[in-house]
């Protein structure tokens, strides 16, 4: 231990110190026994993992102790012990201690949803604080959370009086040149930590897990926050923007190209001729929240929870291999609005100058239909009313509290009390939504003009509550499964009222995840938690069937957009699904680190530092085996992240004067 010869003016740093080593290991080895099956659990994997996660804990509470540290040297002896260094050193103490509790408690609830340390996911409910508290409140017993906390903190300073600890802390005359080298043990440590040591460091294993346990949960929080954007061309392997370019459009080679410019994919797309009439439906899109794949029948399930989605893949176009590009709800929305693969950092849905992109609901406008947003909750949380609403979406939300950008000229719809049937954290129930959607869909309906309709659905989320009597109940309540099985349920009575409607004969649905209930796994991008469920239903002219086109969420749209007969202008990547050939086939995976292109079952995983490794994924056991170098493979996955980060960065989403 650093301070075991230290004075014993230290001796209270000493407990501090040793109170958060002992705990934090407790906290490794409690995420280790959580996931045992997954842990690489060879003695020496697990030895190396947890000496990593001795030295990150060292690092970390240096950052805590060196305030302290300075405060005792600066201190002068004669006010020992005196009212001043009492109230100070106390509420040093307490607050560092609440703050580690704290800290373990949180990290252990946010293991549970997400299978890691303190991620980007953190730091962004620090901005949403109602629906994150509410979330909270609903999914745990809150008030025994906080009575365990008390009762630690007040436990530990108890025993620290008993000890005596504070006694010779206040009344030690420890000589100066006795406190300087604790202080510059620790605060040489603090500085290493602070500049030259990243979160990155602690991953040295394939295994995801080891990796994870090997992490200390404050230092992860604060490198997410310091880490939030990332710069691609900094920490990304790149090629010359011309020869990346030139690979992404001779993917795109079928199409013309407008622009006279090689760093440009803007291009018109024809799927009209003299034997397909463009048609102009109305369209209903179901984004559901966090369900993944593995949950339906239709793809080899036996939970018996999705009837009716299981009853639409038989009647619909239903894709077999579509994968979410990321493991949130703004990366959904980003894949699927602007049709783009993700980029490292934040999604474009939550950054700057994020309005007047060209997205799929320029298409729809140039077509002459209404686009609507709706949401359950308030539209501000995640940014995504100023996205919508700046890429010129009306706002239809349960917002009741900040406005649009006043820079935004957009309809905004309220839900109102009298439309609420049942409420929770993160907005109205779905069944709420969707008679939102019914109810204005009958008023466009009798001005005659055509809707586009983006639904982003809120139940499927803890805290799982939804309205009582709706469905048969798994043995709890409150579980995934049940608000799965509410999702569900809600969708075919949707779908069921929508076909009394005068206007459902000439409406298509879409219906499609966001993201996977867990993305977490093994390995640094794990394949099938990227898995998800999309259709196409009721498409005049286009028999059911179903795809099974390895394909991403970028590409549904332009493969509506083709059964519609449409020519447009695009600055989209996606690509008709039905006509892509084995070769063509491709998804985007990744997560604000990592980047993925999954071609059948290769995977090319892009990281920080340039990396770029090739595995063999076998879907069977969902394991990941390491392919020797392919410099094909390399350029193409290289182009697409490239290109993608290049046009955002250079303004080239931005929307064109077509």
């Amino acid at each position: 231990m650093i301070l075991k010869k230290s004075p014993t003016r230290f001796s209270l740093l000493k407990t501090f110190i040793l109170f958060f080593i002992i705990c934090s290991f407790a906290i490794r080895l409690t995420f280790l026994f959580w996931n045992f099956s997954e842990v690489d659990t060879s003695v020496f994997k697990l030895i190396y993992t947890f000496l990593i996660g001795f030295l990150f804990d060292i690092g970390t509470v240096s950052f805590f102790a060196v305030p302290y540290i300075i405060y005792l040297i600066l201190i002068p002896k004669k006010w020992y012990g005196k009212l001043f260094d009492r109230a100070i050193t106390y509420f040093a103490y307490a607050l560092g201690l609440l703050i580690f509790i704290f800290s373990f408690f949180a990290e252990i609830t946010f293991w549970e949803e997400f299978n890691r340390r303190f991620n980007f996911i953190a730091v962004d409910y620090l901005v949403y604080t109602n629906e994150v508290t509410k979330n909270i409140q609903e999914s745990y017993p809150i008030e025994l959370l906080i009575a365990i906390i008390l009762f630690l903190l007040s436990t530990i300073i108890y025993v620290t009086f008993k000890r005596g600890i504070f006694k010779s802390t206040f009344y030690n005359d420890t000589p100066f040149k006795q406190k300087i080298y604790p202080s510059v043990i620790l605060l040489f440590i603090a500085l290493v930590f602070g500049f030259s040591i990243t979160n990155e460091n602690a991953e040295q294993f394939d295994n995801r897990y080891n990796n994870e346990i090997a992490k200390t949960g404050i230092f992860s929080f604060f490198a997410a926050y310091r880490n939030n954007e990332l710069s691609y061309t900094e920490f990304y392997s790149t090629i010359s923007d011309n020869e990346a370019f030139k690979t992404v459009k001779s993917k795109l080679k079928k199409d013309n190209f407008i622009e006279n410019t090689n760093t440009s994919i803007y291009r018109n797309i024809k799927n009209s001729d003299s034997l397909k009439t463009p048609i102009k439906p109305n369209v209903i899109f179901i984004c559901i929240e966090s369900l993944s794949a593995k949950y339906l029948n239709a793809f080899g399930g036996e939970l018996n929870i999705t009837p009716n989605l299981d009853s639409l893949a038989n009647n619909s176009l239903f894709f077999n291999n579509v994968f979410a590009t990321g493991t949130r709800t703004v990366r959904g929305m980003e894949a699927i609005a602007l049709s783009i693969p993700p980029t490292p950092g934040r999604s474009i849905v939550k950054r700057d100058n994020n309005t007047n992109l060209f997205t799929i609901g320029d298409v729809f406008k140039n077509k002459g239909y209404e686009r609507n947003f709706f949401y359950g909750g308030d539209g501000y949380f995640d940014n995504m009313n100023t996205f919508f609403g700046g890429n010129g979406f009306n706002i239809v939300d349960r917002g009741r509290g900040f406005l649009l950008d006043s820079n935004i000229k957009t309809k905004r719809t309220n839900i109102e009390d009298s439309e609420v049937t049942f409420e929770n954290a993160w907005g109205v129930c779905d069944e709420d939504i969707y008679a939102k959607v019914l109810k204005e869909a009958d008023l466009s309906y009798e001005t005659g003009q055509p809707f586009f309709d983006f639904i982003m659905t809120t139940s499927n989320h803890r805290p799982y509550s939804y309205p009582e009597g709706r469905i048969d109940l798994k043995p709890s309540r409150n579980s995934r499964e049940n608000v799965i099985k509410y999702t569900d349920f809600a969708i075919g009575d949707f779908i069921e009222k929508a076909k009394n409607k005068p206007w459902f004969k000439n409406t298509v649905f879409v219906i499609m995840s966001d993201h996977c209930a867990f993305s977490a796994g093994r390995w640094q991008l794990d394949v099938k938690n990227y898995h998800i469920p999309a259709l196409i239903y009721n498409l005049p002219n286009v028999a059911n069937q179903k795809i099974d086109q390895t394909c991403s969420q970028i590409d549904l749209f332009p493969t509506l957009f083709a059964t519609l007969n449409w020519d447009y202008n695009s600055n989209l990547f996606g690509k008709n699904i039905l006509t892509m050939q084995p070769k063509d086939e491709r998804a985007f995976i990744g997560n604000y680190r990592k980047l993925g292109l999954l071609k059948k079952d290769t995977l090319m995983i892009l990281g920080e530092q340039k990396q770029a490794n090739l595995y063999k994924w076998n879907k069977n056991d969902n394991s990941l085996t390491a392919l020797p170098k392919d410099s094909i493979f390399f350029k193409e996955t290289v182009s697409y992240f490239q290109v993608a980060d290049y046009l955002y960065r250079t303004g080239g989403l931005k929307l064109k004067g077509n």
